[in-house]
């Protein structure tokens, strides 16, 4: 969500297309993935009047699950930032974490490729055809994005 508002921002597109969903992300390994789902019903039923659909993800449990969706064993991240770094590309490696009244921006690749209108895919877990299938979706929303080869 964050990716896509700023490339509608300098496409001068509305705010709001293109984003098919928000990921809220947090860290915590002490949970279990039946207290994340939980979790995730109560932040579905708090932002109803949200304009797309929220998904809800603790990064410590994404190795339960993430075999069964893409089909690749990873081990359990250790941090937020370890998982953003993974990431499929290094213009959607980005996340803003609250820390007490300030805001961090968690960008591992920096913010050149976001700013640049540049998809690069990030080879560190997601496979060519994820990254193709992705980058021709953007490319088809926002038509001044340079798609690196992968």
């Amino acid at each position: 969500m964050i990716t896509q508002t700023i490339w509608n921002t300098l496409h001068g597109y509305s705010p709001t297309y293109g984003i098919g969903d928000a990921d809220l992300i947090y860290f915590d390994p002490s949970e279990t993935v039946r207290d994340e789902k939980i979790k995730e019903e109560k932040v579905r039923n708090l932002l109803t009047d949200h304009p797309f659909p929220v998904d809800l993800t603790n990064q410590a449990l994404v190795h339960h699950w993430y075999k069964e969706k893409f089909g690749l064993e990873i081990s359990p991240y250790t941090s937020i930032e370890q998982a953003v770094g993974t990431w499929p590309t290094t213009a959607s490696a980005i996340a803003v974490k609250r820390e007490g009244e300030n805001y961090h921006v968690i960008a591992p690749f920096g913010l050149n490729d976001l700013f640049d209108l540049v998809v690069r895919p990030n080879k560190r877990l997601v496979n060519e055809e994820i990254y193709i299938e992705k980058a021709m979706k953007w490319k088809s929303y926002w038509p001044e994005l340079v798609i690196e080869p992968w």
